[in-house]
């Protein structure tokens, strides 16, 4: 028999042992990296900007070698994405969940400090394709169970990001709830997590929440701006932002599907500096203010109305604005840099430095040492002068 077929059958009967509770995200403020954009810095730029910027978690959509490689020795903490297009394949296919963690992840620890995987993005609750939603807890199994082969399950953690289409109900906050067509995939997701120790990851977006609701959504509720907020009578909490809000409806819904202890941490979350005519509130100055308000909060250090004790974790989406995705305009504007690495507006950023600026700074020794081989230079040639006339004469 193949050696294939026998590791795979072996993976299927694989039981999964759960070993001491792996943390992908250490302090509370992150990115996400996507590179939708064929004009955005190179990932060296990238890693440099990031140490400069002091942000330490980055989150990618996928595990392109060039930035693993490029992150190696940098001390940024990774997670990687498996993409929905592979879910099916991990899932029917141990052997090719192995091969994908070995080749992706394995072979570029511990140079490349990757901390967790991400196996798809908002699969459950969004799009036509049933049978994905049927195979992410295979290919979740699948994916840890490699973890567990490759002795890397101890540095790994294995999550995937949920959208807010999950949600039956979001307002008020306590009354949060799966829907009922989710709840059969959710429900075996949320248990493996569970032992595993793994969060629960929102996609949380209050621009959305308030584009779509602009007459029952205060925009500065929205923007953590002074407001009068919201009061949920049966939780008895008070709510002066929407994030908050949101952050807690996800809590009630673990909560009423059994699973109260689950951390919550945002995978994404931001505002875009433009948008289409539809968009109104797509302006730099409300992104700018959203994601100035949200770095102040995550500095506080402290949890939800619902979870006081529980420091809130964010990625803020995104690094780059990326030309190249679809429609809305807003989906191309997320960015806190542009594509040539400045930054889209001040929220205590500095950006890339351009490179005619950057060469005319040099540090004191550089420019005693040109300036050393520039006379040098001279003097050579001037006894050079000085011996060809003495030749001469």
């Amino acid at each position: 028999m193949k050696i294939c077929c026998l590791l795979k059958r072996f993976l299927l009967v694989l039981p999964i042992f759960f070993g001491p509770n792996v943390q992908a995200f250490t302090g509370t403020y992150g990115i996400n990296y996507g590179r939708i954009a064929d004009n955005i810095p190179s990932p060296d730029d990238v890693a440099k900007l990031l140490r400069a910027e002091k942000i330490k978690n980055v989150r990618i959509f996928d595990a392109d070698h060039s930035v693993l490689k490029a992150f190696s020795g940098t001390g940024l903490e990774l997670v990687v994405g498996l993409p929905n297009g592979l879910i099916k394949d991990m899932s029917s296919n141990p052997d090719h969940a192995l091969t994908w963690v070995k080749e992706n992840v394995q072979a570029f620890l511990p140079e490349t400090h990757i901390r967790g995987i991400a196996v798809g993005n908002e699969v459950l609750g969004g799009g036509d394709d049933q049978s994905q939603w049927e195979a992410l807890l295979g290919a979740v199994k699948n994916i840890y169970n490699a973890t567990k082969v490759l002795q890397i399950d101890n540095v790994v953690q294995i999550s995937t990001a949920h959208s807010q289409g999950v949600f039956n109900s979001t307002y008020p906050p306590s009354s949060g709830i799966f829907k009922e067509n989710v709840m059969q995939y959710m429900k075996p997701l949320l248990e493996l997590f569970s032992q595993l120790g793994s969060p629960f990851c929102l996609n949380a977006y209050p621009f959305i929440a308030q584009k779509n609701n602009p007459s029952e959504i205060d925009i500065n509720y929205a923007l953590f701006q002074p407001n009068k907020g919201i009061y949920d009578q049966e939780a008895g909490l008070h709510y002066d932002n929407l994030l908050d809000a949101q952050i807690d409806a996800t809590y009630a819904a673990l909560e009423d599907a059994g699973f109260k202890k689950m951390e919550v941490i945002v995978t994404e979350t931001g505002w875009p500096s433009h948008g289409d005519e539809n968009e109104p509130t797509a302006t730099v100055n409300n992104a700018r203010t959203y994601n100035s308000n949200l770095r102040k909060r995550l500095a506080k250090k402290k949890g939800t109305p619902r979870r006081p004790k529980s420091v809130l974790k964010v990625y803020v989406f995104a690094l780059f604005n990326e030309y190249m995705k679809p429609d809305p305009t807003s989906e191309r504007n997320f960015g806190l840099f542009k594509a040539d690495g400045s930054i889209s507006y001040d929220i205590g950023f500095s950006g890339l430095k351009s490179s005619s600026a950057a060469s005319s700074i040099l540090p004191s020794k550089d420019i005693l040492g040109r300036c050393w081989s520039r006379s040098y230079s001279l003097v050579l040639t001037a006894c050079a002068l000085v011996l060809l006339l003495f030749l001469n004469s």
